[in-house]
């Protein structure tokens, strides 16, 4: 396990996440964006990756776009929920990466916040 960067607990997960290259971090978080929004739907990967990247609706939809997602898709689903297509959330990651000088410590927050899904995937 320890090359792969998985762990029995979210506490040396995140140690382990730690040590992994910016490329592996990224490959990881824009697949668990993928995974979780196929399992349990995109508004949940919006709303984890808000929680854990510390983003109000604005600096969302800004780190969307600047990570290469079309502005014009932003919405809102029927209860009013931020909303942008499942195969655009990839942009997120690049987005943060360019709008945040933390934008990997907040990767790796999204990951750790979402340990448990791990199991599914």
């Amino acid at each position: 396990m320890a090359t792969t960067g998985l762990s029995p607990d979210p506490k040396e997960y995140r140690a382990r996440l730690n040590e992994q290259t910016e490329e592996q971090i990224d490959a990881w978080a824009a697949e668990m964006m993928r995974d979780v929004a196929i399992r349990r739907g995109v508004n949940r990967v919006i709303e984890d990756f808000r929680k854990a990247a510390r983003l109000g609706e604005p600096e969302f939809e800004r780190v969307f776009a600047s990570g290469g997602g079309p502005p014009a898709v932003v919405g809102r689903d029927i209860r009013g929920r931020l909303m942008v297509p499942a195969i655009t959330l990839f942009a997120l990651v690049p987005g943060i990466r360019s709008q945040v000088a933390d934008g990997r410590a907040r990767l790796i927050e999204y990951l750790v916040a979402n340990f448990n899904e791990l199991v599914y995937v």
